[in-house]
């Protein structure tokens, strides 16, 4: 099974279901009941609306600003963009086959749905590899030259080819099919996986290598590359040691250390129960469904964190969510921050011609995030 495949708890439940007579599932199945049911729809509904708003409003700051176009900033953007994807293409899908224990949405939402959400996970942990390394880059090594706008595009473009690459076999072997329950006279159709063996060796082989790639490689990468920058943030001493750039960088790494731990956090307990189910460790427990489901809503929690932890610990963004949500649309109403030699540079422009304006910067305060 894959690491993202949101749609084989209820396959398997139901192949369990087949092979002890066709009645299992009615009278054990936890989510049946009433009230989880209404849990269950109240969680999805309040992470797909928080999603959507959340990540929404980020990428819209970032287009609508020109002081937030930076390339940490495109970067979150393609993590909010990853974000939106499952909230709209994949949870609502989701949610529904979960409750129904039927596939109700055709063939070709059959192969899109866990594509979608597998592909958006990659995306994201490739995104928080990258940024990683952009900082591990810049602050450990002094390299004052960052990544141009025009690099950072090319690099998004590549973390989306790349995710579409090793999230393509949940795509290629999948199988529509109806299922026939002869003991209570039911058919049903399912979305399953269907390797080219017809075992689950092959699916349980690319289960843990994804374990790998899109879990345990990326976040060990992400804690060496922070670990290192935390370190040298911290003995950083020189006489601009307190100065506002250092203040800023701090503030900015804490916040993308956040973004990590959150993701790590979430997802841990769904990839311990994928990888336990994958080697039948787990499969005799009739709570299987519910405490897929449950594990599941954890990880997706992470879709509409990152937009709480920006707002949170960003002043930048703070400003912005609070301007979009009192109607204030004026560019000029966002007050960014800005490094300390960029004010110092204003000030110089402002005396030295005796304007009030904030020079090169279109009527907007400069900010280098």
């Amino acid at each position: 099974m894959g690491p993202s495949d949101p749609s084989n708890s209820s396959t398997r439940w139901h192949n369990r279901d087949l092979a002890s007579g066709g009645t299992g599932f009615r009278i054990t199945d936890i989510t049946k009941l009433l009230g989880v049911q209404i849990t269950l729809i109240a969680a999805y509904s309040l992470i797909i609306l928080l999603g959507l708003v959340g990540n929404s409003l980020v990428i819209y700051m970032i287009v609508k600003y020109k002081n937030m176009r930076t390339v940490t900033n495109y970067f979150i953007a393609n993590l909010a963009l990853a974000d939106l994807m499952v909230d709209s293409l994949c949870l609502p899908f989701t949610l529904v086959y979960t409750l129904l224990d039927e596939w109700k949405f055709g063939a070709v939402m059959c192969h899109l749905v866990p594509y979608s959400q597998a592909l958006s996970v990659h995306v994201s942990t490739l995104t928080l590899t990258v940024i990683a390394l952009e900082r591990h880059r810049c602050i450990v090594f002094h390299l004052g030259q960052r990544v141009s706008v025009q690099t950072s595009f090319v690099v998004i473009a590549l973390t989306w080819l790349v995710a579409a690459i090793l999230a393509g076999p949940l795509a290629i072997f999948r199988e529509y099919r109806y299922e026939e329950i002869p003991s209570i006279n039911l058919r049903i159709a399912v979305c399953s996986e269907k390797w080219p063996h017809g075992n689950n060796r092959d699916g349980t082989i690319y289960s843990l290598s994804m374990l790998l790639l899109q879990y345990v490689l990326p976040l060990g990468i992400i804690s060496y590359a922070y670990v290192r920058i935390w370190i040298k943030l911290k003995n950083h001493v020189s006489p601009c040691s307190r100065s506002d750039s250092h203040y800023r960088r701090r503030k900015t790494t804490k916040m993308l250390v956040m973004v990590v731990v959150v993701f790590g956090v979430c997802w841990l307990p769904f990839h311990v129960f994928q990888l336990a189910s994958d080697l039948d460790l787990i499969m005799k427990f009739e709570e299987y469904k519910l405490l897929y489901t449950v594990f599941h809503v954890i990880a997706m929690c992470s879709t509409f964190a990152n937009p709480l932890l920006y707002g949170w610990m960003n002043k930048n963004y703070r400003n912005g969510f609070l301007m979009f949500f009192r109607c204030e649309h004026k560019p000029e109403a966002i007050h960014l921050e800005c490094s300390m030699r960029t004010r110092l540079n204003t000030f110089q422009t402002v005396t030295l011609n005796g304007s009030h304006k904030w020079g090169a910067s279109n009527g907007q305060p400069p900010t280098a995030v």
